[in-house]
C-alpha cells in the first residue's frame, strides 16, 4: 500500500535512507560518502525545503519510501530507498508508478553517475538521461547542492510533459 508518510514516520524514513543508501559505499565518490549519508537534520531539512514523502507499506511496516518535490515547472523525484531486504521486489516501481501520478509536469531523477543499477531502473520506467550540458543546468537550477556532486551525478527525465499513465 502506497499511502503519505506523516511525522511520526520519520525515524522509520531516516533508517531506510540510511540503509537503502548503503548501496552506494565504495561505488559513489569517496569525497561524497559520509556516515550516516543522511543525518536527521539533513532529512528534517529536506522536509521543511517541500520534500514530500511517500512510504510502501506491507501492513503496517514501512519497506521503501520515495519523496516528491514540486519546484517551479518540474517535479523532482527526491530519496528513493528501499529496505536492503526488500530490494528488486518492485516496491521502487509502486512508489515511483504513484509518485508520477501525481503530477502533470516534466520529471527530474538525480542520482550518482556510478550507480548503474539506479540509472537502469529509472531508465527501465521510461526515464531517460540529459545531455551533460543539460545535467549541469538542470542540477544548478532545481537542487541545492555542492558542485562537486554536480560533477558526479547524472539527471533523468520523463517526457513528454504529462507523465500521468
Amino acid at each position: 500500500m502506497i499511502v503519505p508518510c506523516n511525522s511520526s514516520d520519520i525515524k522509520t524514513i531516516h533508517d531506510i535512507i540510511n540503509d537503502g543508501a548503503s548501496a552506494y559505499k565504495g561505488i559513489i565518490p569517496a569525497d561524497r560518502w559520509h556516515e550516516p549519508y543522511m543525518t536527521m537534520n539533513e532529512l528534517q531539512t529536506q522536509i521543511g525545503e517541500g520534500v514530500e514523502f511517500w512510504c510502501c507499506k506491507t501492513g503496517e511496516i514501512i519497506e521503501g519510501v520515495m519523496g516528491i518535490q514540486f519546484k517551479d515547472d518540474v517535479t523532482l523525484i527526491r530519496h528513493a530507498y528501499v529496505r536492503t531486504a526488500k530490494r528488486n521486489s518492485g516496491i521502487g516501481g509502486k512508489l515511483l508508478t504513484h509518485l508520477r501520478s501525481l503530477t502533470e509536469t516534466r520529471i527530474l531523477i538525480g542520482t550518482w553517475t556510478d550507480a548503474k543499477w539506479a540509472i537502469a531502473f529509472y531508465e527501465k520506467h521510461g526515464f531517460r538521461l540529459v545531455t551533460e550540458q543539460e545535467k549541469n543546468s538542470l542540477l544548478r537550477r532545481y537542487w541545492n547542492i555542492p558542485e562537486r556532486q554536480v560533477e558526479t551525478s547524472v539527471v533523468l527525465t520523463s517526457d513528454p510533459i504529462n507523465t500521468r499513465q
